[in-house]
């Protein structure tokens, strides 16, 4: 699909850091629902991506030694994967374009700013297209994106509060003179879960 074997088995092209959606089985039998990005190899290696800290994400992955990986133009998915504790009783998301079913495995761990982290190597064993779609840019979809992962850094050892919090509200400006319906209401549900404001 996109000119490297190690890209194989995986439903869209990779290619610097890509943000996705996962969905890990926990100890209840239900999916948990996170943020992942992933990092597309340069010059040859598998997809890897990195968890920080022990999330339920990792413990899933360590437990299970898989998830289903999704892609997803929903802003709503991003805002409720990285800033709620969203769990399902099915792996894949009704908003999910493509999929893959992956299985991990560590390939580095360690300690950044008092935050461990764990890296793992994703291979896809199995994987659908659930849509087709011709790609948009849209400002204010993108923005949502990054202010949930400058959500995710607040009161992290290694970031500055004032600097994150300054970030998300530029998101916010951005949100306020591009957003649709959509993305409106991915950052109403943003500014419930997340209490950014000083």
């Amino acid at each position: 699909m996109n000119g490297s074997d190690d890209l194989a088995g995986w439903p869209v092209a990779l290619a610097g850091v890509t943000e996705s959606v996962v969905t890990t089985l926990g100890p209840n039998e239900r999916w948990n629902v996170a943020a992942l990005g992933l990092f597309a190899p340069e010059d040859g290696g598998p997809v890897t991506a990195r968890t920080w800290g022990r999330t339920r994400t990792w413990r899933n992955f360590r437990e299970r030694g898989e998830g289903y990986v999704q892609f997803t133009r929903d802003p709503v998915d991003f805002v409720e994967a990285a800033c709620s504790v969203r769990e399902e009783d099915a792996p894949v998301l009704d908003g999910a374009d493509a999929w893959a079913h992956v299985t991990v495995a560590v390939v580095d761990a360690g300690e950044e700013s008092d935050t461990e982290w764990t890296e793992w190597e994703l291979v896809p064993v199995e994987a659908a297209v659930e849509r087709r779609v011709v790609p948009t840019t849209n400002r204010a979809r993108a923005a949502v994106v990054e202010a949930t992962v400058a959500a995710s850094r607040l009161g992290v050892a290694g970031y500055d509060d004032e600097v994150l919090r300054e970030r998300i509200r530029y998101f916010e400006s951005v949100v306020d003179a591009c957003a649709g319906a959509r993305e409106r209401a991915a950052w109403e549900r943003f500014e419930e879960l997340v209490a950014w404001r000083p």
